[in-house]
């Protein structure tokens, strides 16, 4: 069994030993924790906290144990059931909330779960706030309510359409073109709560016909649920099969969208934040921000708008950090994550499907004709094992000095930045582990990067 306790919340396998699994007593101490966390930070005792989950098998023995606990100690829960983790985020600011947590495991198998934290604005937690919560759970500093100051807790079953709406609403999602368009989609919602929200999205866009594949929101994930194209066979034979012009993809809690184009090629994960931010850029002019290890294409993008690229550490939480400072119109992950603050500063398939579904159309293109437009680039992901007694420091900053001469960035790990590709190393924080991220213009030369790179890591450490 599985337990990682981390500051963007709790995530484990259902089961288990407490402290080894995902345990009640596990989920009761954690949300206890933040229950007093969120009291603190309010600085008031009467508080509100929205909680969603997603559609996995354990589910609703979470649900009841995260909404009691939180009655328990004094907070009052408007539960949304089954919601997205974007729809939970909007939640906590549209019911001026004091918080949120949202039950899931993202693309984690289904024997996983997990209490994602939110702060009053809806986002993921900073740090120093996610260490607070750690410490506490480890301190059990928490009280329980007297009876006469339990918490009390609302069914809100609205959200659906409050998030539809909201997407129809954004400026920049021009349903007229989308419906001219006569699109016909096809989805796989891997049988997760996307299957409960993207249907009717598609309808209100304007979308001439969907094809739904997996949309019954049971837990059951009929194929790994993380949206990688060994994943989507399935999808994409149907896409052929029914001509459809695009496909959609998302994970079980739908903050990643994958896109599968008309002839059942991938448009790729990397490139939904690129096509997104083409499209926002064409429309107003700024900057954008994607983390280290995501393609350079949107760099490029941003750059033919007139607009500046800035990188962050790999995290969401640190992503939205670096798009407020640099005040970016569009940001996000090379997971498919598209982070839109015109909407909400967080991760969103919805915003990004309308989004896409526009700049689809209005460009008069195929799904693949719009992804050859962008430039070429191939992310090669690997690893090299360390022995224990290595410093793993020592050998970055080696690394660091080797390649002095180039662009480098240590904000996380080290990014070492050549003229037409890059490679960014980084540790793990469990194991001896270096994990090598290069891209280049071909597959070939991304992987030759990363074993250049590996011999260099070698040499260092002598062995």
């Amino acid at each position: 069994m599985t337990l990682i306790k981390s500051i963007s919340g709790i995530r484990g396998t259902i089961g288990g030993v407490p402290g080894e699994g995902l345990s009640p007593l596990d989920v009761v101490k954690f949300t206890a924790a933040y229950a007093s966390w969120a009291k603190n930070n309010a600085q008031k005792e009467n508080i509100t906290v929205v909680v969603g989950r997603d559609a996995r098998i354990s589910g609703p023995m979470v649900d009841k144990i995260v909404v009691g606990t939180l009655m328990g100690c004094g907070v009052n829960v408007i539960n949304l059931g089954l919601a997205t983790t974007p729809t939970t985020e909007l939640a906590v600011t549209m019911e001026k909330a004091d918080g949120g947590i949202i039950l899931t495991a993202s693309h984690n198998p289904k024997q996983w779960n997990a209490l994602k934290l939110l702060n009053s604005k809806g986002e993921f937690l900073s740090g120093a706030d996610g260490e607070e919560i750690l410490d506490i759970a480890e301190r059990e500093d928490f009280n329980f309510s007297q009876v006469d100051d339990l918490g009390s807790v609302i069914e809100n079953d609205t959200y659906v359409q409050k998030h539809v709406d909201h997407v129809c609403d954004l400026d920049l999602v021009d349903i007229d073109t989308i419906k001219n368009a006569g699109f016909t989609v096809a989805i796989d919602c891997v049988n997760s709560v996307g299957g409960t929200y993207l249907p009717p999205l598609l309808k209100a866009l304007g979308v001439k016909e969907v094809i739904e594949l997996y949309c019954e929101p049971n837990g059951e994930f009929p194929h790994n649920p993380e949206p990688l194209p060994e994943n989507l066979t399935e999808i994409s034979a149907l896409i052929k099969d029914k001509k459809a012009d695009v496909g959609f993809v998302v994970d079980p809690d739908v903050d990643r969208l994958a896109i599968v184009n008309e002839d059942g090629s991938m448009f790729g994960e990397e490139y939904t934040l690129v096509a997104v931010s083409d499209y926002i850029l064409s429309q107003q002019k700024g900057n954008t921000v994607s983390n280290l290890s995501s393609t350079r294409a949107l760099r490029d993008v941003t750059e033919n708008h007139g607009g500046n690229y800035t990188a962050s550490a790999v995290g969401e939480v640190n992503v939205v950090s670096k798009m407020k400072e640099t005040n970016a119109v569009i940001g996000g992950e090379g997971n498919g994550g598209i982070i839109y603050p015109a909407s909400h500063y967080g991760r969103d398939a919805l915003v990004g499907i309308g989004l896409f579904l526009t700049h689809l159309a209005k460009s008069g293109k195929t799904c693949s004709e719009l992804r050859a437009s962008y430039p070429e680039y191939f992310i090669s992901k690997n690893k090299i094992e360390l022995t224990p007694e290595l410093d793993v420091d020592k050998i970055l900053c080696d690394m660091k000095d080797k390649y002095s001469n180039e662009q480098v960035n240590d904000i996380d790990g080290v990014k070492i930045d050549f003229p037409d590709r890059w490679v960014h190393l980084r540790k793990s924080n469990t194991e001896p582990i270096i994990r090598i991220y290069s891209e280049a213009p071909s597959a070939t030369e991304a992987e030759e990067l990363a074993q250049k790179i590996i011999c260099d890591i070698k040499e260092i450490a002598g062995i």
